[in-house]
Formats: structure tokens, C-alpha cells, sequence
């Protein structure tokens, strides 16, 4: 589904990642792990277009995607939650929601609605509350039902457990392996390593810009620098 070739990317004369190579198969959670500054959200904005790589090239369903305008990834079904999930706070739940449909050709919304409301029946008891009214953890089920809006073939999220509560953190990461299916890739960046790998069918550590270790989630839970440097291991002094 998306094929990330040789990609260079920076900010100015700031180089960030540096020759990146990753894919996301369909119907499959990819997660990416680092430390902070590692180059992940950089690797996310340059999929969805935010930032034009330097090098290299962004393949999506087959087709380069890797210098045209965002707004027109989001039409070919890639979507972005970005860390702080960026919610429209003086709008209400069901303004956010029907804005994440903006892209969509088919202007009948109930049979997407209904989608979100059975996934989220949390959002159908909030629907005429402004956004900044919702907790922490409803703001992010409004963020990743207003994905699902989108109709996406591929998710991106950005850390979308930072600053929860852990029982709230666990609901999350249920709610995004339920998001997965046969037509749904997801990309997950994460400060929870050890959440992220639990769910993930396939994982990438980034170091300094360079993807440094791939292989299955379990096989990065098992491999003993991961756990020294994200899951607490030995030392247990760098956190994602």
C-alpha cells in the first residue's frame, strides 16, 4: 500500500531523516519507535505532504504521491491525526465529524455517521458539545472518528496516547487495532513503545534520521536493544 524510498528530509539546513525506508502493507498496524527528535513525525509530515523530502520517493497504491499538495493525499485516502489531535474546540462534536467527510465525493454522511457513533457511542451522546468540552480521551476517539469520516485506506497517527490517563490509554490502543482491516493500513507513531509493539503486526526503530532495526512487533519486543532503550529494560533510562 505505501512504499517509502531512500527519503531525505530536513528543516533549512537541518537534516532530519536520512535515506528512510519503510512500507505498510494492506489490512496491517506498522508502528514506528524513537527517541524524541529520532525523525518520526518528520517521516509522517512528509507522507502526507506537509514537507517535501530532499530525496527519495513516497509510492502510495502504486502511484508517486511524493510532491503533491496534502489536500490531495487526503483525497486519494491517506489521513493524518497529529500529535495534540488538533481537534476544532469551538466547534461541536458533529461539526468536527462532518468536517473530516470535506474530501469525500459521496455527500450522503448518515451510512459514516453511523460507522463512528457504533465505534465511538461515546461521540453520539456528545454530538452537540463543543469540542473543548470533551476529556482528554473522547477528544482523541473525536480525532480518530473524524479520520474514519475520511473513508482513509491508510491511517496515520501521531501519538495518540500522549497525555492520557492509562486507563484511557488502553482504550485507545483498543480502539485502533479495532480500526484495522483488510482495506485499512495503519502507520502508528507512539510514545508507548510497549503498547505500540503489542498491537503492531510489523515495526521500525528510527535513530538520528536512520532506521536502524525492523521486524515483526514481537520480534522488537524480544530484541534486547529495544528493550534497553524503550521498554524499561536493564536501565531503563530512555524512554520513546
Amino acid at each position: 500500500m505505501l512504499v517509502v524510498k531512500d527519503v531525505e528530509a530536513g528543516y533549512g539546513a537541518i537534516q532530519v531523516l536520512k535515506g528512510v525506508d519503510l512500507e505498510v502493507k494492506q489490512g496491517e498496524i506498522v508502528t514506528l519507535i524513537g527517541a524524541n527528535g529520532a525523525g518520526k513525525t518528520t517521516l509522517l509530515r512528509v507522507i502526507a505532504g506537509i514537507l517535501s523530502p530532499t530525496q527519495g520517493e513516497v509510492i502510495f497504491e502504486g502511484e508517486k504521491i511524493t510532491r503533491i499538495p496534502c489536500h490531495k493525499i487526503v483525497e486519494k485516502g491517506i489521513f493524518l491525526i497529529q500529535e495534540g489531535r488538533a481537534i476544532l474546540k469551538k466547534m461541536t462534536v458533529l461539526e468536527n465529524l462532518l468536517m473530516g467527510a470535506f474530501s469525500c465525493s459521496d455527500k450522503n454522511l448518515s451510512q459514516p455517521l453511523d460507522v463512528v457513533f457504533t465505534m465511538f457511542p461515546v461521540l453520539r451522546q456528545r454530538q452537540r458539545q463543543l469540542g473543548e468540552t470533551l476529556s482528554g480521551g473522547e477528544q482523541q476517539m473525536l480525532a480518530l472518528g473524524r479520520a474514519l469520516m475520511a473513508k482513509p485506506k491508510l491511517f496515520m497517527m501521531d501519538e495518540p496516547s500522549l497525555g492520557l490517563a492509562p486507563i484511557l490509554v488502553n482504550e485507545v490502543f483498543a480502539k485502533i487495532r479495532e480500526l484495522k482491516s483488510d482495506e485499512i493500513g495503519i502507520l502508528l507513531v507512539e510514545q508507548n513503545a510497549r503498547k505500540a509493539l503489542q498491537i503492531a503486526d510489523r515495526g521500525y526503530a528510527i535513530e538520528i534520521g536512520r532506521i536502524v532495526l525492523t521486524g515483526t512487533g514481537e520480534e522488537l519486543r524480544s530484541n534486547e536493544k529495544v528493550q534497553e532503550a524503550y521498554l524499561g529494560g536493564r536501565r531503563g533510562k530512555r524512554q520513546n
